[in-house]
């Protein structure tokens, strides 16, 4: 899930396989092969099998995204791990800055390693570290107790970082596993996939937590920490099959750490240089800045907003869980949309339809209304960010992917940040935050108005260009 997140907060890729012949049995339409590898990048087709384990990463890891992110670890860090602080508002703040922090760590820390990805070839380890890393992170929640905010705050940190910074690499694979004209379907098929398995996750800890007596458990905290355990668990298990399926392909050089460090950051600098050798490209990033940047700050500040209006915890975690199960078919159609009209047309519309719930939102005051608005949500945010990732795939050079994906995810994280100050700037001015959320229509409008100036057939001849 970008999944909000960031969906994860999440990108796409797209390469030149198209101009090799189809000459080895592939049946692109039914995802056939007649030779496969486990290495990836060997031009001769998609392993079926790989292209299921890489969506199968996507149903991973949303568990962080929806139990960690959403819905559980912010009530629990407000009322167990800060308890002890004087007033909630110093937690919420306490929160609002721990998420600032992992953001700024990760968004300085992904290109500088995706650089090293892309030098080294070594995608799928790294993805494995920070896998990990998110997997240990959530574990060990079950031990933080009543005044713990400090290591609550540390704990999602590692988390953060390791959500965030795997999915740079996550998405590197995309244009290595799968052909271009079927990039758009699997990126849905991914955000889709994501939104089943952080949803089913989430229902079961949810009920875990308000109904613990239908597990046999006690009424109290244990139902809680179980939910954070079980994050761990299902983010390590639906891990291994990518981890087993896809594998590294090597480049044949091996330094040492701090060599690779020192590699990273001088491709680090020459990429703002390379970045723009690709105008088409340029225009998209920016233009991808402002929409993300609306789609983000809804993400994050929905709930916030819906509580000032009167909603309440059960309603607020509803509507979460609605917004989830109706992404699924959408996430997924809005793919098959992208094959039929096109990948920018589609995106266009998705756009549109979120001006359409800034607006609403802005005149909204019952409750049922924030259930209707949670399910229009759902029906285009996960085909929004798989179309942007596709999108974006067709426009960066092969040899380069993980190093500007990494440029990608670092907008994601500013954007993160950027709009909720915005936001909250707006209703400070004005008394209400009924205006900060109007305000996001600017985030969209700017956004669609940038789109249009990228030419997607020019932006992929000029990516083309350089893999030739």
């Amino acid at each position: 899930m970008r999944k909000g997140c960031p969906p994860v907060d999440r990108a796409s890729q797209k390469e030149n396989h198209s101009r090799q012949k189809r000459t080895d049995g592939t049946m692109i339409g039914k995802w056939s092969v007649k030779a496969s590898s486990r290495v990836y990048g060997k031009g001769n087709g998609m392993d079926r099998r790989a292209v299921r384990a890489w969506v199968m990463y996507d149903w991973a890891n949303s568990a962080f995204a929806t139990t960690m992110m959403a819905a559980v670890l912010p009530i629990f860090y407000s009322d167990v791990a800060a308890s002890t602080l004087p007033n909630e508002q110093m937690a919420t703040s306490y929160w609002g800055l721990t998420q600032s922090i992992a953001m700024l760590i990760v968004a300085l820390l992904t290109p500088v390693l995706g650089a090293v990805a892309d030098y080294t070839g070594y995608k799928v380890r790294f993805l494995r570290v920070f896998t990990y890393l998110g997997v240990l992170s959530s574990f060990c929640f079950i031990f933080v107790g009543n005044g713990d905010y400090l290591l609550a705050s540390l704990l999602f940190i590692f988390g953060t970082i390791g959500f965030s910074g795997g999915n740079a690499f996550y998405d590197s694979l995309l244009n290595d596993l799968v052909e271009p004209e079927k990039r758009d379907y699997v990126s849905s098929k991914g955000y889709a996939f994501g939104y089943i398995g952080g949803g089913l996750l989430l229902v079961v800890n949810l009920l875990l937590i308000q109904n613990p007596g239908l597990f046999g458990l006690p009424k109290g905290l244990l139902g809680t920490y179980i939910s954070f355990a079980s994050v761990a668990v299902w983010w390590f298990l639906f891990s291994l099959p990518l981890f087993r399926r896809v594998k590294d392909k090597k480049n044949g050089t091996q330094h040492s750490i701090v060599q690779y460090a020192a590699i990273g950051f001088s491709r680090l600098g020459n990429t703002f240089k390379r970045i723009t050798r690709y105008p088409e490209l340029l225009k998209y990033l920016i233009a991808y800045w402002f929409f993300n940047d609306g789609i983000s700050t809804i993400i994050t500040m929905a709930t916030i907003y819906g509580k000032e209006i009167g909603l309440g915890t059960k309603d607020l975690i509803a509507a979460l869980v609605i917004t989830q199960f109706v992404g699924i078919p959408f996430t997924i159609l809005f793919g098959k949309i992208a094959e039929r009209l096109g990948s920018k047309q589609s995106l266009y519309i998705s756009l549109a339809v979120y001006i359409l719930i800034v607006i609403f939102g802005f005149f909204m005051t019952e409750t049922w209304q924030f259930y209707a608005l949670a399910f229009v949500v759902g029906m285009v945010q996960g085909g929004s960010q798989a179309i942007a990732r596709s999108i974006y795939s067709r426009l960066v050079p092969k040899d380069r992917p993980a190093e500007f994906f990494g440029f990608l995810s670092v907008s994601s994280k500013f954007s993160a940040i950027v709009g909720p100050f915005i936001f909250s700037i707006v209703g400070l001015m004005t008394g209400s935050s009924r205006y900060g959320i109007l305000a996001l229509v600017l985030f969209f409008a700017v956004g669609i108005g940038l789109l249009a100036k990228v030419d997607l057939r020019k932006g992929a001849a000029e990516a083309e260009a350089a893999n030739g």
